[in-house]
């Protein structure tokens, strides 16, 4: 069996003295889909934290690639990880190109192959590169800021995708086309992701395996179907919210 791309090792994380986070044991393997589901305060955005090195485990060990978060350089630990927030987080003075070619500058990529990388990529996420590459961010709609927000955390060709709620600030009908559209990139590109969201509905829709947390602890861990029948309480009373 190959090794897991995302590991927690019995992790705990406190903040002031009060447990946030634990203690958890979870695997991610490579290409899976694993969607964090939960109330807010249970735990989701702390344990992505975790993952990409922003926070560290007060106890028990989270391996990236194999490696220990902390014995990662924290910049190349970020540059292999992309990072999908709600707010998005664009850079309101640089033009859509530019915002999806960052990291790549960063890396020191030749300028040929960033404008052939933003070109692909826009493609990608289904916003032409002769009509929004020069746009601004006040320039686009909520959906569409999102796409770019999608296309930059995968302009460097990370083999993890990290998502915290990031359909959660768009209208209804755009984040149903947002899912239908962010399910067939991660078949299609078989990233690693793990994605945060409290809508259960979006869970369902998105996951190759489903983990429920509850007072920073794992209560289920298993397949959608697994989800939909599972008889765990803390299951239960997530299904009666959908």
């Amino acid at each position: 069996m190959t090794a897991p791309v995302v590991e927690f090792r019995d992790v705990t994380y406190r903040i002031d003295g009060r447990v946030v986070l634990g203690p958890v044991a979870l695997t991610v393997a490579a290409g899976e889909v694993l969607v964090l589901v939960g109330r807010s305060g249970s735990g989701k955005t702390t344990a992505l934290r975790l993952i990409n090195g922003l926070a560290l485990p007060g106890a028990g060990d989270v391996l990236v690639e194999g490696c220990s978060t902390r014995e990662w350089d924290p910049v190349r630990l970020r540059r292999r990880i992309g990072y999908v927030i709600q707010e998005i987080g664009l850079f309101p003075h640089m033009t859509v190109e530019r915002n999806i070619g960052l990291v790549p500058r960063l890396e020191r990529w030749p300028a040929e192959r960033i404008r052939a990388r933003v070109a692909e990529l826009l493609s990608l996420v289904g916003l032409p590169h002769e009509q929004f590459a020069r746009r601004l961010p006040h320039q686009l709609s909520g959906g569409q800021r999102q796409r770019v927000g999608v296309a930059r955390a995968l302009a460097a060709d990370p083999p993890i995708l990290l998502c915290d709620e990031p359909f959660g600030a768009v209208d209804p009908i755009a984040r149903a086309e947002l899912q239908v559209e962010f399910k067939a990139l991660t078949a299609r590109l078989g990233r690693t992701v793990v994605f945060v969201t409290h809508d259960v509905r979006e869970a369902l829709a998105l996951a190759t395996r489903i983990a429920v947390l509850e007072g920073g602890q794992v209560h289920f861990s298993g397949s959608p179907m697994a989800f939909r029948d599972s008889g765990d309480p803390h299951v239960r009373a997530l299904r009666e919210l959908a």
